[in-house]
């Protein structure tokens, strides 16, 4: 069975009345809210996952769900949120002060730890859009601290949350949040407060905005704008069928070499990206829900247009998504996501990519990193705490320059957490920091290096790593060669890429993440093929 992506349809509107300059002035004003909402969300939060790693994202949505402006904040969150907002928006009889909750990686979200607020806002008393806010939290409800387990179930990932009413115009439901917070904690109810400050920021400052403006009209104009500049920007790619494979490491379960598969068909009506021939979904947590896969897809495709594209719907009217249902990339209920969302994104951003360099060789880089290299640990009982990290690595180089080293890369746009916080607020002391050097791929443009980060327990603790790219390598381009794949290891031994394990105080983990693919080959190379041919 196929599962297509599907884009609601655009009420009628005025003719055009808005001059370019205006509506230019419009897209600018939407994305500062986002903005302020993002201040807003990480000077009142808690957690250093939230206020110094940055791991959330703002947006802004029409009253069917569409998206109309964003951040620029972690792809992963965005995308998926533009692909599913316009379901949960159907399910409520929306009020002025109402915030819905969820988190249900089948239902709008992502994985659990992921949770997002909605809120309507209305202009003269008509219901006309939404803003939300998604954010990463370390303590979802698990057993696991970080809640970032080695899952074969949703039910052992935490706390899921169906779409609900937190508030209902403005009264907060007590009985649902006692028993949330007793789930989650305090410090997730705290950051859970501030992503609702957030919402209350963005409807404040946009009814202000939007008191005198044709709010129906600007975003007619501005879905076409979108959708015209998507078509200029993928009138380059030739017509025809590309198709590209790679591989997911494992699933921490024994399911090693897990195939993606993606078919990219391009033709007048538009873009057709088919994953027929992905592998089934496996018992590990690396499942992605279908909104998680749109959102991987649509960053590819708008990584291909200008940076002045509005970040709106129609952007993405030209391009549709089908996946089997029960494989790897459209999982169902109830196959754990928590590694989909991070990992098994990454890996659909490299095939999607892959795929496309066949249309356009000189235009798309080399494999980056292909991972977020995912830590997680803590402790339980009278003195628990949770940490929650990812990391960054080499960038793919590509036919214009060299790939930037030790970064985040591709589905996340966070930050590390720095230093000082982390041995602040945890039992831990980073001993070691600094670029992994050699490890991108030669070629005429090198891959960028990944990084090397070392963590010394002051304390016992439990420690989960969901890491990719310890197997197999960031491929390169163009006689490109490969990355070097990452290594994660406890006192020097190799522990693998996807484990769990209790680490004793005084030991050390050592993560190495992987480098980025190189682009074209070098004239070493060059010269060495010719020496072979003239035996």
């Amino acid at each position: 069975m196929i599962n297509q992506n599907e884009t609601p349809s655009k009420e009628s509107t005025p003719p055009s009345r808005l001059s370019p300059v205006t509506l230019s002035l419009m897209v600018a004003r939407f994305s500062a809210i986002c903005d302020e909402m993002a201040t807003v969300l990480s000077a009142t939060a808690c957690s250093p996952n939230i206020k110094d790693r940055l791991d959330f994202s703002c947006a802004l949505f029409d009253r069917q769900g569409a998206l109309f402006a964003q951040a620029a904040h972690v792809p992963v969150h965005l995308g998926s949120m533009a692909f599913a907002m316009w379901d949960i928006v159907k399910a409520f009889p929306w009020k002025p002060n109402d915030q819905v909750i969820f988190n249900d990686p089948f239902l709008g979200g992502t994985h659990l730890p992921d949770v997002t607020l909605v809120q309507p806002f209305f202009i003269h008393g008509e219901h006309m859009g939404f803003v939300a806010n998604r954010a990463h939290h370390a303590q979802i409800g698990t057993d696991v601290p970080g809640s970032m387990p080695l899952a074969s179930h949703i039910d052992e990932e935490g706390f899921l949350i169906a779409p609900r009413a937190l508030y209902r115009e403005g009264v907060l439901d007590e009985a649902f949040y006692t028993e949330l917070c007793r789930a989650v904690g305090s410090n997730t109810a705290a950051d859970l407060a501030a992503q609702r400050s957030a919402n209350l920021a963005g409807v404040r400052r946009i009814e202000s905005l939007l008191e005198d403006q044709p709010i129906a009209s600007i975003l007619s104009e501005l879905n076409a704008y979108g959708a015209a500049m998507a078509r200029s920007g993928l009138a380059s790619l030739p017509e025809g069928r590309y198709a590209f494979s790679d591989t997911m490491d494992g699933d921490g379960f024994g399911n090693d070499a897990v195939l993606i598969h993606c078919a990219i068909t391009v033709s007048p009506s538009g873009l057709d990206v088919d994953f027929e021939g992905t592998s089934p979904a496996v018992k590990g947590n690396i499942n992605c829900p279908l909104s998680v896969t749109a959102a991987a897809v649509f960053y590819a495709f708008r990584c291909l247009l200008s940076d002045d594209t509005p970040a709106c719907a129609g952007v993405f009217d030209a391009i549709s998504i089908k996946a089997p249902s029960g494989c790897l990339v459209n999982a169902e209920r109830p196959s754990a996501t928590a590694a989909g969302n991070v990992e098994t994104s990454m890996r659909i951003v490299d095939v999607v990519l892959g795929a496309l360099a066949l249309a356009l060789p000189n235009r798309i880089p080399a494999a980056s990193q292909g991972t977020m290299n995912n830590v997680a640990m803590g402790c339980r009982g009278q003195d628990a705490w949770d940490y929650y990290e990812t990391l960054g690595g080499g960038a793919g180089a590509s036919a214009v320059a060299p790939g930037a080293s030790a970064v985040q890369v591709h589905m996340t746009n966070t930050l590390n957490t720095p230093i000082e916080i982390l041995e602040m607020r945890y039992p831990l002391q980073i001993v070691r920091y600094q670029r992994r050097r050699g490890s991108g791929g030669a070629g005429v443009h090198a891959g960028g290096d990944g990084l090397i980060r070392a963590y010394q327990f002051l304390e016992d603790t439990e420690v989960t790593l969901l890491t990719e790219r310890r197997t197999s390598q960031p491929w390169g381009l163009s006689g490109g060669q490969h990355g070097q794949s990452g290594r994660n290891r406890l006192d020097g031994l190799d522990v693998g890429g996807k484990i769990a394990f209790q680490a004793s105080k005084g030991q050390v983990l050592e993560l190495e993440t992987p480098g980025g693919g190189g682009w074209g080959e070098t004239i070493h190379d060059l010269a060495a093929d010719v020496k072979q041919e003239t035996r």
